[in-house]
């Protein structure tokens, strides 16, 4: 559903979806300049306006960064995908080899996917799943993501053990998590 609201005395368009699978609300700014609001069931949408209203800074500043992104290449469509996700995966197969000199991770199996919100997941059975557009980012950056999901294999949370763990590998992560934020969701 489209709908308007005024942030900093603009009116701003956004998409607002409807989740029985959502558990929290959730604000998304793709590169196309779409906008979109995911609220769960039980909430209302005077509820989502005060969420957006409460986060007008970060919908904004997302809004103005990925102008620079729209029409660009880097687009969520299947041909795209098909072209680069066997590099992506001889590049993440090879990083994680490369980690792995030093650490004794324990995986199942590695895949790459076309995912619209995630760069990774692991999953209990030791799965690693990446998002093809790994490719797209600076390696520190790519590497993070990839060591973020290996340490998943050890610590399955986000403890300070887990998050020591990280740093023992790359130990400016903070910074590198904080950059990748705003390389956000250009996924779409």
């Amino acid at each position: 559903m489209n709908r308007k609201i005024k942030i900093h005395n603009k009116s701003v368009g956004y998409i607002l979806k409807k989740s029985a699978r959502a558990r929290r609300m959730r604000l998304a700014v793709y590169c196309n300049g779409s906008f979109v609001a995911t609220m769960p069931r039980g909430f209302s949408e005077s509820m989502v306006e005060k969420f957006i209203i409460q986060k007008a800074n970060w919908v904004i500043s997302k809004l103005e960064y990925f102008k620079q992104f729209k029409g660009s290449e880097i687009k969520n469509d299947f041909g795209h995908y098909l072209q680069n996700k066997d590099e992506a995966l001889a590049f993440a197969k090879e990083r994680i080899e490369y980690f792995n000199e030093n650490n004794d991770f324990k995986f199942n199996r590695i895949s790459v996917r076309n995912q619209k919100t995630r760069w990774g997941s692991c999953s209990k059975k030791g799965n690693l799943n990446f998002n093809y557009k790994i490719l797209l980012l600076p390696g520190r950056i790519a590497d993070y993501i990839i060591v973020h999901e290996l340490c998943h294999l050890k610590e399955f949370n986000h403890s300070k053990k887990f998050w020591n763990l990280v740093s023992e590998i790359i130990p400016d992560y903070v910074g590198i998590k904080k950059e990748l934020k705003t390389k956000g969701l250009f996924l779409q």
